[in-house]
């Protein structure tokens, strides 16, 4: 989050000290707590496997602010085939692992905030250095996420976001500040 930034909530109307500059599912839409136990699933905070059969991995939608120097992001889960996922888990602790070519991906994140479905977006994921998670292209289509991402959102988006998703019966409660 960022101090620069205080804001007066449109949903609450209270002031709040701090603007969140970005926001994270904790899995990927497909997950359910009953995976928690099963052999054949893991949800890590960066790497998710479903039934030994759908593979996803952690990475950041990045949306410059205009008029600014910071950068607002969704940190989303994306699929993955099978050999793409084994191979961004065997470069993952790998130095120069940055070097790899994008993997192709499905969104599988619900940013209900947005008017039309964000789920099954086509991704790009671009593998960065060590320690740092993946960015996400989405692909240049005009659904209003892509768009955002391409051309920035105003501070005032942002806040209009912060509302949305710090009060969550607009059913964004899979998504929180971080």
């Amino acid at each position: 989050m960022t101090s620069d930034h205080a804001f007066t909530c449109a949903c609450c109307g209270a002031r709040h000290s701090e603007l969140p500059m970005n926001y994270t599912a904790e899995a990927p839409a497909v997950w359910d707590a009953a995976f928690a136990d099963a052999e054949d699933c893991l949800l890590s905070a960066d790497q998710c496997v479903v039934l030994g059969q759908h593979y996803f991995v952690k990475g950041l939608i990045e949306i410059p602010v205009i008029g600014g120097d910071e950068v607002f992001s969704w940190g989303v889960w994306v699929s993955l085939s099978r050999e793409n996922f084994a191979r961004a888990a065997e470069l993952w602790d790998t130095p120069g692992r940055e070097t790899e070519r994008p993997y192709f991906g499905w969104l599988t994140t619900d940013l209900s905030v947005y008017p039309s479905p964000t789920l099954n977006l086509k991704t790009h994921v671009h593998t960065r250095p060590v320690g740092e998670r993946p960015r996400v292209e989405l692909e240049p289509i005009d659904h209003p996420l892509a768009v955002e991402q391409r051309t920035g959102i105003s501070l005032e988006r942002v806040r209009e976001i912060a509302a949305a998703v710090l009060h969550p019966g607009g059913g964004e409660a899979a998504v929180a500040a971080r």
